[in-house]
This record gives C-alpha cells, sequence and structure tokens, in this order.
C-alpha cells in the first residue's frame, strides 16, 4: 500500500497516464510519479509554456498538451488531438481545479467558475475520452475532490451561483459536484458491466500554489492569511500520495476514496475515507448527472 511514500507505487511501465493541471501542484507531484514509476504521462495544461518547463524537470515519457478546463471547445479540440494520437489511455487523473476567492466569474461557455472548472470541463473530458479508456485493460479515472464537499450543498434551482454569490461555499459546491461525479460514474460503469474503474481521493489541508493565489484579492491581509496556511498545511508531496494510490494500487475497487488519515481528514498517512451524505446519495448523482449532460452537450453512459 501506498500509505506514507510514492516510493512504493507499483511499476507503471506500458501504462500511458493524462493529468489534468500536471505543469505544478498536486498534478507536477502526480506526473512526476508516474513518470518515474514508468508511465507515459500526457500533461494536460492551459499554459502550455509552464508545462514544457515541467516536462522538462520532470524527464522520463512526458508529453505536453493544451487543455482549458474553462472552454468546452477546447476540451473537446484536446479530446479529439489525443484521441488520435493515444486511441488507448490506462489512467485520467482529473487533477486541475479552479479557486478563486474574489468576485463572480465565469467559463467561456458561461458556467460559474469554479463549477465549469472543476466539474463540468472534467465531465465533458471523461466522457469523450471513455472510448479510449475502454480500450485500455484495467484503466482507470481518479476524481480530486476535498474534504470542503461534506459542508456543501447542491441548489439545483442556482447551480451557477447567480444569487448571492459567495467564493468559498462556490468552490465548496464545485468539489460537491466533483465528488458526486466520481460517485455517479462508478454506479453506470458498474451498471454498464464496464471495467473501467472510477476512484476518487483527496488532499486533506495541502500547500500547493493556489493557496496563496486564491487570497491574491485580499491584499496584505490575504498574504497574512496565506502564510498562516503553511503552518496548518502538509507538503503537498504528502497531499498527492491518496490519488496516486487511487490511480496505481492494484486492488483498488470502484468508488473508493482516499484521503489522509489524520486529524478532521486534513494531514498524515493515507487511508480510506468517508463521503458526505449528500455525494452518496444516488437522487442527487442521478439528478447532477442529467443537469450536466444537458449543460455540456456529452453524453456516455
Amino acid at each position: 500500500m501506498i500509505t506514507r511514500t510514492a516510493d512504493r507505487i507499483p511499476d507503471q511501465s506500458g501504462r500511458t497516464a493524462v493529468v489534468t493541471g500536471a505543469n505544478s501542484g498536486l498534478g507536477l507531484v502526480t506526473a512526476t510519479e508516474l513518470a518515474r514509476h514508468g508511465a507515459r504521462v500526457v500533461l494536460a495544461v492551459r499554459d502550455t509554456s509552464a508545462g514544457r518547463e515541467a516536462a522538462r524537470r520532470i524527464g522520463g515519457d512526458v508529453e505536453v498538451r493544451e487543455l482549458d478546463l474553462a472552454s468546452l471547445d477546447s476540451v473537446r479540440a484536446f479530446a479529439a488531438s489525443l484521441t488520435a494520437d493515444h486511441p488507448a489511455i490506462d489512467l485520467l487523473v482529473n487533477n486541475a481545479g479552479a479557486v478563486l476567492l474574489g468576485p463572480r466569474r465565469t467559463t467561456a461557455d458561461g458556467f460559474e467558475l469554479h463549477l465549469g472548472t472543476n466539474m463540468l470541463g472534467h465531465f465533458a473530458l471523461t466522457g469523450l475520452l471513455l472510448g479510449n479508456l475502454a480500450a485500455a485493460r484495467e484503466s482507470r479515472v481518479v476524481s480530486l475532490s476535498s474534504i470542503t464537499h461534506k459542508n456543501a450543498h447542491l441548489d439545483f434551482a442556482d447551480l451557477m451561483f447567480e444569487r448571492g454569490y459567495r467564493a468559498a461555499p462556490a468552490y465548496g459546491r464545485s468539489k460537491l459536484a466533483t465528488t458526486i461525479f466520481g460517485v455517479e460514474l462508478n454506479r453506470r460503469l458498474r451498471a454498464a458491466g464496464s471495467p473501467i474503474v472510477s476512484t476518487l481521493a483527496h488532499p486533506g489541508l495541502t500547500r500547493t500554489n493556489l493557496t496563496p493565489r486564491a487570497w491574491e484579492h485580499r491584499g496584505r491581509l490575504g498574504q497574512l492569511i496565506a502564510r498562516f496556511g503553511l503552518l496548518v498545511t502538509q507538503p503537498v508531496e504528502q497531499g498527492a500520495l491518496p490519488q496516486l494510490r487511487a490511480a496505481t494500487e492494484p486492488d483498488v475497487r470502484g468508488g473508493q476514496f482516499f484521503g489522509p488519515a489524520g486529524l478532521w481528514e486534513t494531514r498524515g498517512r493515507v487511508t480510506e475515507a468517508r463521503l458526505g451524505r449528500e455525494a452518496a446519495d444516488p437522487a442527487v448523482g442521478a439528478r447532477l448527472w442529467a443537469a450536466a449532460e444537458e449543460l455540456t452537450g456529452v453524453r456516455y453512459l
């Protein structure tokens, strides 16, 4: 088991992995470890110059491709290009995420930015790559959740948070939606008899480049908050272990959810985590799935 170190990751030779948001933070660590253990890794990034620098640091069999999850046109273009070159994909790590605590913003398609990037973009991407995943043996999808999902609630009458917008709850809703997506995907894969495995992970409280950026709009106060965060968060290398376990451990089952075992699941060794009540509700899963299909135009199972 991968509980304390990435050194015990099984050999990944012969596997092709796609990691979104792979140029920094959790995505960079995940891509680095997958490549270090033999996988061919596609860095799916919005900023290709940053992606090329990441690829240089990682080494191994790594390629960079442009993907902006805040644009369905970009998601479709990425999927089409990737399919042409990699018809079979063994692993899709839906890692990328937006964390912005300023005013409400929208994606290119008019979705609230957190929901549009963190969940709807990945929903569309996964659906468009489902054939690639089905073409590989023992393929997996890993969805990156957050402990914030447990205190969030989806308002289906206002999914885009147009009324009374607050950034922190919007982020929590997006991570709840992402978690529901990973769980519901597993239900549908099992019902269809698909061999693809859908798993989930969350990093607890982890130091990444997103934390200081999220507080930039608060000026000096934001800088102080970000510095305090350094005291209560764990290193990104530790925070990436749950998603690496979900991605690589041989006996992982569909629907399993991994996170830190420490206080309130914020840090520490990797263990199986607990889903929030709304995330585990099949009725909520079916309702969100239908909404996501309608919003993105992507239908799969």
